[in-house]
């Protein structure tokens, strides 16, 4: 099992690299990601992770969808960069997350052995939103990736999975540059329209 974290932690640097330079690629290696942490994170008592890799696997899929084909609608039109504008969406955000949190923290506690129902749920309810905000190339999603790797760094130590916390550490930092380099764009595509 740890030669499987190993990889997928290696993977997973990888795949960042396409995610921040905007590559389609990513979505592919993020796929074989997901299917290995499925293991990882189940050898860890970590069921909400466990569970997450399953909607990562079919955020991959969509997400390489919507980068290659544009948008899922009729016209076609290519996804750029943009931000989330209007209170509505930030409020739906914040109902999904909560909601998400509690109703995940709770399955965890009373019908798993974790030992970390609250924590996992944390990281998993936030990390929902922001893959789905990644699919749609909205640059807030680097500032939820920020809290929710950080979160996860602590916990990983404390599940000693230390290929996964390197990872973690990493995906951190990498989500700060990410976030930089998105802006760097959307300031070039706002300055283009």
């Amino acid at each position: 099992m740890h030669w499987i974290e190993i990889i997928a932690a290696t993977l997973g640097i990888i795949a960042i690299y396409f995610q921040i330079k905007v590559k389609p690629f990513y979505w592919v290696i993020s796929l074989v990601v997901s299917s290995m942490y499925i293991i990882v994170y189940f050898s860890a008592k970590l069921y909400a992770d466990m569970s997450m890799q399953f909607y990562y696997v079919g955020m991959s899929i969509y997400g390489l969808y919507v980068w290659l084909s544009g948008n899922y609608s009729s016209d076609k039109k290519i996804i750029h960069i943009s931000k989330i504008k209007d209170l509505k969406s930030w409020l739906l955000i914040a109902l999904i997350s909560a909601l998400s949190f509690f109703i995940i923290g709770y399955i965890l506690k009373n019908f798993t052995d974790s030992n970390v129902p609250w924590w996992d749920s944390f990281t998993t309810s936030l990390s929902f939103v922001a893959t789905w905000m990644l699919a749609r190339k909205k640059i807030e999603n680097w500032l939820i990736w920020i809290v929710v790797n950080a979160t996860s760094v602590a916990l990983y130590i404390y599940k000693q999975l230390y290929p996964t916390t390197i990872l973690f550490i990493i995906l951190t930092l990498l989500a700060i540059v990410g976030y930089f380099q998105w802006k760097r764009e959307l300031r070039t595509l706002e300055m283009i329209e």
